[in-house]
């Protein structure tokens, strides 16, 4: 999940008992909830939060695939790349503007990220060793946000849901590019396998730390729920990329990492391993291999983009001021 299980949340909210209920009925009839509406304040600081947090891991996540364009084997393959990072970055723009319509700026959201206040998924926070990582990150890191993000498309909150539908769909052609990436690869030389089996030892637990916290660990994940910004909760939605994802490493061929890893027929889905929370919360608070460099680089574009956006703000003015004296 790229907003990462909503850490560090606040669904704490002030309003009248009166308030709180017919804002949970208007929840429960399913219907949509639009900037200007009335609503609770611990539901619009958490959605801010998590809709922030979405942004800024669309963002940050060009970093580490940007760095494989010019490295990628074939022209096709630098061309999909490139593609896929634009869509990346239009992903971020969709979630800041939905954002913004809750009253904070992108301006904000971002030095809140620089800042160290504001998260981003810690799965960008691993290395990229090889090309294969291209593939498996399509594969895995996508198909897992996907799981999540489908869910989103029903969000309560109007913008954040009308945004995922798109972002969604660009989505689902990313995870089919890497799935294809890695097969490719697994039926490839010996030393292409070998990449392929690699890369995906070092992506799997990652990938299935997406989720977030077991749900016993995440706080507010019932209130969100019942809010309707999420639908499912963590442990379900990494139940669901599990026995989705499974099958599909067995007919590449290829060994998952978790020797405890098997199928459950009373559960109807698969059993899986430890996970390394102490890993997931040391990469969370900024102890990531790449986490260092992925702020440096942020914070880079973010002050080589200043002039741009002061000039983009003073063409707005005048054009503004060019239509007031015509009027």
């Amino acid at each position: 999940m790229y907003s990462q299980g909503l850490i560090g949340s606040d669904t704490s909210s002030e309003e009248t008992p009166e308030f709180l209920a017919a804002f949970q009925k208007r929840i429960d009839a399913e219907e949509k909830v639009e900037p200007n509406d009335p609503m609770p304040s611990g539901y619009r600081r958490t959605l801010v939060r998590q809709i922030g947090q979405h942004a800024h891991s669309e963002i940050v996540g060009m970093l580490p695939e940007g760095n494989w364009i010019t490295r990628a084997p074939t022209l096709r393959r630098k061309a999909a790349l490139l593609a896929k990072v634009q869509d990346e970055g239009g992903h971020g723009l969709y979630l800041y503007s939905a954002a913004e319509t809750l009253g904070v700026t992108r301006k904000q959201m971002t030095e809140e990220l620089l800042e160290g206040r504001a998260k981003y998924s810690s799965i960008f926070n691993y290395p990229t060793l090889s090309w294969a990582d291209m593939g498996t990150i399509g594969w895995l890191v996508d198909g897992a946000a996907i799981m999540n993000q489908i869910p989103l498309c029903r969000c309560s909150f109007g913008p954040y849901a009308r945004a995922m539908i798109r972002v969604c769909k660009e989505e689902s052609f990313h995870q089919r590019q890497g799935y294809e990436i890695v097969m490719k690869l697994a039926q490839g030389t010996p030393a292409q396998r070998e990449m392929a089996q690699d890369s995906l030892n070092r992506w799997w637990w990652p990938s299935i730390m997406m989720f977030g916290p077991h749900d016993s660990d995440s706080q507010h994940s019932d209130q969100n729920m019942e809010w309707k910004i999420k639908r499912f909760s963590n442990d379900e939605l990494r139940q669901k990329f599990i026995d989705a994802t499974v099958p599909q490493a067995e007919y590449l061929g290829l060994t998952l990492p978790d020797p405890d890893l098997k199928w459950n027929e009373d559960k109807g889905g698969y059993d899986h391993g430890k996970i390394d929370w102490d890993e997931f919360w040391a990469v969370v608070k900024g102890h990531g291999p790449m986490a260092r460099d992925r702020i440096r680089d942020r914070r880079k574009a973010w002050e080589d983009g200043a002039w741009v956006r002061e000039a983009a703000l003073a063409h707005a003015e005048k054009r503004q001021a060019r239509k007031v004296a015509a009027e």
